[in-house]
């Protein structure tokens, strides 16, 4: 298995990284990253249900699909990823617990006992550590999992949306955990540079294992793959199902109702209710992105930023 130790800390580059190696090569690997900011969203999610919208929006937290399915996960600085890429036999390819297991096996040498729960969770005294999801690509699976080592967990909590209730859709939902880094129960290493550094020698401690870096043309391979498609609202937003958005809200001392209808990224039907200036405005959502950068076109004469994000998202 090659080991490729990804300096970057870019999200769009990484999770295209994983994609290009995945269905480019036919080799075995283990790949481990680091993220800056960003909210990471299931293949067949809602972006705007599982992300709140209005924090990542104020504080520039991109919200990014990956090609794997399963729940939302958040990664910063503080949260190590890796990723197993594996050749298999096609219908065999996927089992949690077999690509939780290394890993698992790693965190013992720390004197961390994790256990596999759920369908995809490893957990530590029911504490979750680490999520995990698949893609199965012809005979190859594509396994990639969290480790939160000192994460952000206050601006883990406020990235994700607690409160899914406004939106109707047949959308894969997240099932929210309680959290605890691994920097409460690990003290032989110091950071989550010695963290990734021990794990990373004991994969390369294993026969057959050997580091590996990518060339230049993957590179520019990679990049390429990042900006025209996970950099994309084609593929962030557009992509998922569609869904409805209903909410009630109050403006100006009088009440306001949005009832809208999106599909592909796009106001199909749109339905508002208070002001004549609101519903005048509404009446110019169908359309549009539902995106905050957009419908603000259309509201920015009436209402702040914060307030529009808040109540129609």
């Amino acid at each position: 298995m090659l080991c490729l130790n990804l300096l970057s800390t870019n999200p769009f580059f990484n999770l295209a990284a994983e994609e290009y190696l995945l269905k480019k090569s036919t080799e075995e690997y283990l790949i481990l990253y680091i993220n800056s900011p960003s909210v990471i969203i299931g293949k067949h999610q809602v972006a705007h249900r599982e992300a709140d919208t209005e924090y990542v929006t104020r504080n520039n937290i991109p919200v990014i699909r990956r090609i794997s399915g399963g729940g939302t996960v958040f990664h910063d600085q503080g949260n190590l990823n890796f990723t197993f890429i594996i050749n298999g036999k096609k219908g065999n390819q996927v089992d949690f617990r077999k690509y939780t297991l290394p890993v698992i096996q790693v965190l013992s040498t720390l004197g961390v006992e994790a256990k596999f729960e759920g369908k995809n969770d490893l957990k530590v005294n029911g504490l979750k550590i680490s999520g995990n999801a698949e893609h199965v690509y012809h005979e190859r699976v594509l396994h990639h999992g969290t480790l939160l080592f000192n994460s952000q967990l206050d601006v883990l909590r406020k990235s994700l949306r607690a409160d899914k209730s406004h939106y109707s859709t047949r959308a894969v939902t997240s099932n929210p955990s309680s959290v605890i880094n691994l920097k409460e129960i690990i003290s032989v290493v110091k950071d989550i540079s010695e963290f990734r550094q021990h794990i990373l020698e004991y994969f390369l401690d294993k026969s057959g294992n050997k580091i590996f870096e990518l060339s230049s043309e993957s590179v520019n391979e990679i990049n390429s793959l990042a900006e025209n498609k996970f950099r994309t609202w084609e593929w962030n937003y557009a992509y998922g199902p569609e869904y409805l958005f209903n909410n009630s809200f109050e403006l100006t001392g009088k009440p306001h109702s949005c009832h809208l209808s999106v599909k592909d990224g796009i106001i199909c039907d749109c339905e508002i209710k208070g002001s004549d200036e609101i519903i005048a405005a509404g009446r110019k959502l169908i359309g549009c992105r539902h995106m905050p950068q957009d419908l603000m076109k259309v509201f920015s004469r009436l209402i702040n930023k914060d307030i529009f994000v808040k109540w129609i998202f």
